[in-house]
């Protein structure tokens, strides 16, 4: 049976040229935020529905620290205390990861807001900071290389093609994807037990 897992931030142009500018380079810091607001719909803030902020949003920036830093092998996540109802998603959570390769990592979420704010990935590897998003690629703060756009119609092909039995460019794959979501779900975890979570 195919699959494909919709992470379309692995077919944003930029992606491939941020490899180019890491290789050899290794990643020593990754800075991840998801700065939102509550989506418009009801069962968003029903973590039994959504998972909460990590699992449904923050995932696809944890999906491309995978992705440029390697697998991780610790999560330390820490709500704020008073910015959630009883029973809703946590609104704030502050976490820290460590990755097998041994980069250390944060991650920052909130949907206190009205608007998003900010959603991408830092990482800063020796003599280079990459700051990534949806739609661009900032070089040392100082380079622009914006995005062509077409990451969700491309992961929405592969889909499609991978359905029909076509040749596919599927680049995050069921057990990938599973990976990924096992590190949100470690997150969630540590938010909800109070506590670091070590993953295998």
């Amino acid at each position: 049976m195919p699959s494909a897992v919709g992470h379309h931030w692995r077919y944003l142009d930029i992606i491939g040229q941020a490899h180019d500018l890491l290789a050899g380079r290794p990643v020593h810091l990754a800075l991840g935020h998801w700065l939102d607001k509550v989506p418009p719909v009801a069962w968003w803030l029903d973590p039994a529905m959504s998972g909460g902020q990590i699992v449904e949003q923050a995932v696809h920036v944890l999906d491309l620290a995978r992705l440029l830093v390697g697998e991780v092998s610790m999560v330390h996540a820490v709500p704020a205390e008073s910015t959630s109802s009883d029973g809703q998603v946590d609104r704030a959570t502050a976490a820290v990861m460590r990755f097998t390769g041994g980069a250390s990592g944060l991650l920052a979420t909130s949907c206190l807001l009205t608007q998003k704010h900010r959603v991408g990935l830092e990482v800063c590897a020796d003599g280079i900071a990459l700051e990534l998003s949806e739609t661009r690629l900032l070089v040392d703060g100082q380079r622009v290389i914006e995005d062509e756009g077409r990451a969700k119609t491309r992961v929405d092909r592969a889909f499609i093609d991978a359905v029909q039995g076509k040749d596919a460019d599927v680049r995050v794959p069921y057990r990938e994807a599973l990976r990924t979501h096992r590190l949100a779900l470690a997150l969630a975890q540590s938010a909800a037990e109070r506590r670091p979570v070590l993953l295998p």
